[in-house]
């Protein structure tokens, strides 16, 4: 076991800074109208920074660098920009583990899964697309014997990128590293309940990118989102949170006939058939890790496998296992590495997820484990947590229905594989899914789960992490990008 400090206290790897202005230009620049906001930790509940907050003012400030950026930047030639990546990449890994314990102090999560997915997952994206950028070539052809068509790739120039508070550093890597390797400039907004750690990350790289190409506005989605992805100077707005917001989102582009990408919501089934408990083994331990993994970072995933459907023939073996195993998970301080799930990122977040447990409660759900808050006590009083819980049910259900993201999971059981597959897509969603057959007809026709589930990703090794290399799109009211 590791226990690392608090960011700021004796021993501890990093510090934040009392305030963080925005990011505009190479420099930080204060509010246009001098208001900032608390930046709490999860951990305790208790302020430990505090937050420029944006407004359009702010936004056109941003927007005026990044134009006079993008141009110069975009006639960089593509191998000066893969340098530019490949030094980002290089200056993380050496600023490793203060980046995980930064994330994991503003977000909640454990530091075990930030120090090894997230964070390397992150500077693994900017690598990727470094090399992504020196292979891309223009193309020729011929019309005919008088035509030829001269195929090129030009940069967009300025693009706004919203981000969502759940993975905070990878989702600014998922934006930023592509936008960047393609030429164009960025005016980023993250989450108002995350802001920070991606401040520090900006700290560690500012030098190695051009004033203005970067910009960071601090603030809330009517302050400063709308703004921003409202504004005509924009060339592409992208986007990942909740579908409500993705609706807005593209709503206020639309108003300029502006490009959108979202990444929104999800209520991804796992599917488990009898023959997963056909022997106990490694197969069935795999598949217990599968059920389990709704509790990774506290539930707080768009792919989080929420629902579980099982069959019928194993499924109170398969459930007492699966609890006995969920009962497992180790609930603690998110800067020791034994911890397996930490805080929420936000009260709000907390608030919704205890509002569920009420709602599953009140439709009828059985509760299997977990299903309060969770009372850690002594310096996580104040704290964030719920407990992993695992409700019991009815795919009409709203706790099977409606995105919770939190440490829950709804189990219902099915027959046969027509069944199975009727319930999976009996949702607004299709983010993606979950398959634990052993020997049925999914397994060994790995295509057919996500065509007959209508969704995006779908794994038969539920736990499996997506490389970049992996494009999603998904239909549903989850999302319709390629990333």
């Amino acid at each position: 076991m590791t226990r690392f400090a608090n960011p700021g206290s004796e021993g501890s790897v990093v510090s934040y800074q009392p305030r963080y202005d925005h990011w505009i230009g190479g420099e930080y620049v204060p509010p246009a109208r001098g208001r900032y906001f608390e930046n709490p930790t999860p951990v305790n509940g208790q302020p430990f920074t505090e937050i420029a907050r944006g407004t359009a003012e702010d936004v056109e400030r941003a927007l005026d660098a990044a134009h006079a950026a993008a141009p110069a930047w975009g006639r960089t030639a593509p191998a000066e920009r893969a340098s530019v990546l490949l030094k980002i990449a290089d200056r993380m890994e050496q600023n490793l583990e203060a980046l995980a314990v930064a994330e994991s102090w503003e977000n909640g999560k454990p530091v075990r899964e930030t120090l090894a997915a997230d964070i390397p997952l992150a500077i693994d994206h900017f690598r990727y697309f470094a090399g992504v950028i020196r292979a891309q070539e223009g193309s020729l052809s011929e019309l005919d014997h008088d035509t030829v068509a001269y195929h090129f790739h030009e940069p967009l120039g300025v693009v706004a990128q919203i981000i969502p508070w759940n993975f905070p550093i990878l989702m600014a890597t998922w934006k930023l590293a592509p936008a960047l390797a393609a030429g164009n400039a960025v005016v980023l907004k993250p989450a108002e309940q995350t802001p920070a750690s991606i401040h520090l990350w900006m700290s560690l790289v500012a030098d190695l990118l051009p004033p203005g190409v970067v910009n960071i506005v601090n603030g809330f989605g009517v302050e400063a989102g709308k703004p921003l992805a409202s504004n005509s100077r924009v060339a592409k707005v992208a986007f990942t949170g909740e579908t409500t917001t993705g609706r807005l989102i593209m709503q206020y582009a639309s108003e300029n006939l502006i490009p959108v990408t979202l990444e929104l919501g999800g209520k991804s089934p796992n599917v488990f058939f009898d023959d997963v408990s056909a022997a106990d083994d490694d197969f069935l331990d795999k598949a217990l890790e599968g059920f389990t993994m709704f509790a990774l970072n506290q539930g707080e995933v768009c792919t989080c496998p929420s629902r579980a459907l099982v069959q019928g023939g194993h499924y109170q073996a398969f459930m007492d296992a699966a609890v006995a195993r969920t009962e497992k998970v180790a609930q603690g301080h998110p800067l020791d590495t034994d911890t397996m799930i930490g805080a929420q990122a936000s009260n709000d977040q907390l608030e919704k997820i205890l509002s569920y447990l009420d709602i599953g409660r009140q439709e009828g759900a059985r509760v299997l484990t977990g299903g309060s808050r969770a009372e850690l006590g002594g310096e996580l009083e104040g704290g964030y947590y719920v407990q992993p819980t695992i409700f019991e049910g009815g795919n009409h259900m709203r706790v099977f229905q409606e995105e919770i993201f939190g440490p829950v999971v709804a189990v219902a059981r099915f027959t046969d594989f027509e069944d199975a597959i009727g319930i999976a897509n009996d949702t607004l969603y299709g983010l993606g899914a979950g398959c634990g057959p052993a020997t049925a007809p999914p397994r060994t026709a790995p295509g057919a789960p996500s065509r007959r589930a209508g969704c995006g990703p779908t794994a038969t090794t539920p736990t499996r992490r997506m490389p970049p290399s992996a494009a999603t799109s998904s239909p549903g009211s989850a999302a319709r990008p390629t990333r």
